[in-house]
């Protein structure tokens, strides 16, 4: 664990994936590896050696932003979780939504978001929570702040995932200990993000910094 406010810069000629983790995550590798390949895309830099961190995954501008995202996963050898409703998780094909790495979230109820997700990081020894700061993949004022929160309050790093289309990349350039000044913290996470450019271009607006 780093201070709060810690910067760490990652070295985007390289692209070093998590350590082995099993006959599973070693095929995940292959595949996400392959996917990217067949895709045209590449990953730069190395996977963060933390064990526990929330991702925050942009530009986000297309359905298509979440297989990349998926394929850099498995090419970086780690297996991503992300929030979704829970009516997702029931059903008949529930198991396959769960398989993909998704934490059920009820929303039919007033239920606080952040402590469930605080929880969440607490009862496991691993987990790397993406995060789409926008919240939806049309043009949006600001990026929602629950990303930071929940990092704030489960004690872990935020790593930025940012998915070039222009260079078809996905770089891991830096991961940032929070300070608690939301402000301060997201004009360096947004600064990561400027050069870079969606699907769907107009639809990726950086304000409200």
């Amino acid at each position: 664990m780093a201070p709060p406010g810690t910067l760490i810069t990652h070295d985007l000629s390289r692209a070093v994936p998590a350590p082995p983790g099993g006959l599973g995550l070693a095929l995940w590798h292959l595949v996400g590896r392959f996917g990217l390949w067949l895709g045209g895309w590449k990953v730069a830099g190395s996977w963060p050696a933390d064990a526990k961190m929330v991702v925050t995954a942009a530009p986000h501008t297309s359905n298509w932003d979440g297989i990349w995202m998926l394929a850099a996963a498995g090419a970086w050898r780690v297996r991503l979780r992300y929030m979704g409703k829970k009516s997702l998780t029931t059903g008949p094909f529930g198991w396959l939504v769960r398989w993909t790495g998704c934490i059920p979230i009820d929303r039919s109820q007033s239920n606080d978001v952040v402590s469930a997700m605080k929880q969440a990081f607490a009862a496991t020894d691993s987990l790397f929570l993406v995060v789409p700061p926008e919240g939806t993949r049309t043009a949006v004022e600001k990026w929602k702040s629950g990303f930071y929160h929940i990092a704030v309050g489960a004690g872990v790093p935020i790593s930025f995932a940012v998915m070039d289309y222009a260079t078809k990349t996905v770089r891991m350039p830096a991961t940032l200990w929070p300070s608690g000044d939301y402000a301060a913290d997201l004009a360096i996470i947004q600064s990561f993000y400027a050069d870079a450019q969606g699907k769907n271009p107009a639809d990726f607006v950086m304000t409200g910094r």
